[in-house]
């Protein structure tokens, strides 16, 4: 009886350790179940930050295109404003050249307003001399006829006067 009692105690001892293993094996399953699904959720989990981190990386070229292109336009600004001062003190020096040939101008239209007014004032003096002149003119001849029939007259005279 002894060993048959032994062997139940054995038998015993080992449907208890065999449930005890059966509970163990159970609860190691159901942690591997959990961890199966901590896993699940963690490939899925790196699955979505692939994703976001493919989007950022898309995100963060673009951005870095967009610097680029603002640097770009900043330079480009600059090179603008650059040009666009340049244009200024050019222009400015135009509108002074503009303002000084506009005097240069006033100064020649008054000028040649004096000089057209001197001008009609001469051509009044030239008209009134020459007419002085032709008055003159006339005068001379008449004269240098009265002195030529004077003259005549005195030579008829003298030639009379020896006759006689």
């Amino acid at each position: 009886m002894s060993i048959l009692s032994t062997v139940t105690q054995k038998m015993n001892q080992l449907r208890l350790e065999s449930e005890e293993s059966a509970a163990k094996v159970e609860e190691l399953q159901a942690k591997v179940k959990t961890l199966e699904q901590d896993n699940l959720a963690k490939e899925q989990e790196i699955t979505s930050l692939s994703h976001k981190n493919g989007l950022l990386e898309s995100d963060v070229e673009r951005l870095e295109a967009a610097v680029n292109d603002f640097k770009k336009a900043a330079e480009d600004g600059t090179q603008h404003s650059t040009n666009n001062e340049t244009l200024a003190r050019r222009l400015q020096l135009l509108e002074e050249e503009a303002e000084e040939a506009d005097k240069t101008l006033r100064e020649a239209n008054e000028k040649l307003r004096q000089t057209d007014v001197k001008a009609g004032h001469f051509e009044r003096k030239v008209q009134a001399l020459e007419s002085e002149r032709d008055q003159w003119e006339s005068k001379y001849e008449e004269m240098s006829k009265k002195y030529n029939d004077i003259k005549k007259e005195l030579e008829d005279f003298q030639a009379d006067v020896a006759n006689i």
